[in-house]
């Protein structure tokens, strides 16, 4: 789930320094800094993005349970079953099967739902960082403009092979983000 929410930011800055890249370019003759910013630091250092993680947590922990709970009934129905299989009647021995069967599709379904493509977990994540991420974006698109930089890119995704520490900029973001709870 971190490596989901770390793909959304990575694609939201660079869908960001794409966007300023080409503001950039329709303005040519004037000349304009690159810089980058560490979104790991952003993301540990930022107070909202460890409260959004806690809270998305808390929701994965519950989820978690709900699964685990499913589980242990699934594993009591095959320990009964197992036990009793050769003392039950066909019908009641197919009855017990069944209801096995129907328990074990419960869980597939419900662990699909929570944690598969588009699940609950995607879609609470998706949720919960959303409104930081758009915060992000807009602090680092007034840097780049009272700033003048055409680029900014973010050091965590690799896209970067060399880099002045001067260019860092993810302080500069961190301050405006504070300043702006």
């Amino acid at each position: 789930m971190k490596g989901k929410i770390i793909a959304l930011f990575t694609a939201l800055l660079f869908l960001t320094g794409v966007s300023l890249f080409f503001w950039a370019g329709e303005s040519s003759s004037q000349e304009g800094k690159i810089g980058y910013v560490d979104s790991m630091r952003l993301r540990t250092e930022f107070k909202e993005f460890a409260d959004a993680q806690a809270e998305f947590d808390k929701d994965v922990k519950v989820w978690q349970e709900e699964i685990v709970e499913l589980e242990q009934t699934i594993d009591s129905l095959e320990g009964d079953l197992d036990k009793t299989k050769l003392l039950l009647s066909e019908a009641k021995r197919k009855e017990k099967e069944e209801n096995l069967k129907n328990q074990e599709l419960e869980y597939q379904r419900l662990t699909n739902d929570v944690f598969g493509p588009g699940g609950r977990a995607e879609n609470r994540n998706a949720e919960l960082t959303r409104p930081i991420l758009e915060k992000i974006n807009q602090v680092l698109e007034k840097i780049a403009v009272e700033e003048n930089y055409i680029m900014i890119f973010d050091s965590v995704n690799g896209n970067i092979a060399y880099a002045k520490t001067g260019l860092d900029l993810t302080d500069l973001v961190l301050e405006e983000l504070n300043r702006l709870e």
